[in-house]
């Protein structure tokens, strides 16, 4: 089972996001490769420190954590940032160590030479799920047309920056010297220009090709959620590290099932004579048809729930239910048979409604159903 966030980082969960920052920064000290050479439990520690402050750094994902835990982000397809390496650490949160170790690191391997591996461009794609789908998990393979490193491409060390990807400027100011670092223009940051370009490569020697990717998606996601396949987004130039795959899901409306969190609502019409005398009936639910009985004398506004035949939660606790509103149809037009049957039933006993305490009232109904 994996680590809390809060834990590994040593802070409460109502933590603020300075006290979150300041104690990434102290672990990512702690633990940094450049202090612990060799060490191979440091530098899990680190990628670990890493992976919460990734996360809990960022409010929107912080939220989702809170409400969903490690599921909101992980699963076997390596979704959030259980996929992070020492490049990606480097590449996002290299700033957040100021000047702790001279300032020189951004990259991996080369932590005291300032020489960074610059991250490809993310690509996004929109995968739609239908409420099976969204249930159970699923696994889909999509076509996804990224830009990958030619054959045959060869890069050599940048002559303007030497290789660091950054240009020094020391200036004079009233203050004293000041140095500043920026970006190195001519390879944007890689350290490395085109040595030799194949035919059909770009400028940096990159050409599109076509892949499929499997996206191992989790039951329980929800419309408009994200996630993220790591490293399956175009490559970056020379010794660069490819970006991610976004994943934006869609879910796609059933034609009777209602979904409401993990539950799921369904509208079932009876007639009068089937409410009286009791019925079976065959609904939809998850996975097919199932039957249901209905006692004689049903009431309209009846909730049935079926426990469990809901939709499994993205946590990992069970899943939720089916709820099952009865509804009786009351028909517009009547024979005069039936008319006359009912006009003498207006004054008998059996048809004076007579609530039961036991028969909640409609507001009585909603509070259970989000009790």
């Amino acid at each position: 089972m994996k680590e809390d966030f809060y834990e590994i980082l040593g802070v409460s969960k109502g933590a603020s996001a300075a006290e979150i920052k300041k104690a990434y920064r102290k672990k990512a000290i702690e633990y940094h490769p450049d202090k612990n050479p060799g060490d191979a439990k440091a530098e899990e520690m680190f990628k670990k420190a890493a992976e919460a402050y990734e996360v809990l750094g960022d409010p929107d994902k912080r939220a989702k954590y809170d409400q969903f835990g490690h599921a909101a982000f992980d699963g076997s397809g390596g979704f959030g940032g259980g996929g992070m390496n020492m490049d990606d650490i480097f590449s996002q949160f290299g700033d957040i160590f100021g000047g702790a170790f001279g300032g020189g690191f951004s990259g991996f391997g080369g932590f005291g030479s300032g020489q960074r591996r610059v991250k490809g461009s993310n690509l996004r794609i929109r995968v739609k799920l239908n409420l099976e789908e969204v249930a159970h998990g699923v696994e889909k393979k999509v076509k996804v047309r990224r830009k990958v490193q030619a054959d045959g491409v060869t890069y050599k060390t940048c002559p303007t920056c030497n290789g660091t990807g950054q240009i020094t400027k020391i200036t004079n100011t009233i203050l004293g010297r000041m140095q500043t670092a920026t970006t190195c223009s001519t390879c944007g940051g890689s350290g490395q220009t085109i040595d030799k370009r194949p035919a059909g490569a770009d400028a940096q020697g990159l050409i599109v090709e076509e892949e499929t990717v499997s996206i191992k998606i989790p039951p329980g996601v929800e419309d408009g959620m994200q996630l993220k396949v790591s490293g399956k987004g175009n490559s970056a130039p020379g010794n660069g590290v490819p970006g991610d795959l976004l994943v934006a899901i869609e879910t796609v409306e059933h034609d009777t099932l209602k979904r409401e969190g993990d539950n799921l609502h369904y509208d079932l019409y009876i007639s009068i004579s089937e409410a009286v005398l009791g019925s079976s009936k065959e609904i939809d639910a998850i996975g097919g048809k199932v039957r249901i009985k209905l006692e004689p004398g049903i009431q309209s506004g009846k909730i049935l729930r079926l426990r469990g035949k809901g939709i499994t939660s993205l946590n990992g606790y069970g899943s939720g239910d089916l709820l099952v509103h009865v509804n009786v149809w009351t028909p517009k037009e009547v024979s005069k048979e039936q008319k006359e049957f009912f006009e003498r039933m207006q004054n008998d006993e059996n048809f004076t409604p007579k609530p039961e305490k036991s028969d909640k009232s409609f507001f009585e109904k909603v509070k259970d159903m989000f009790s």
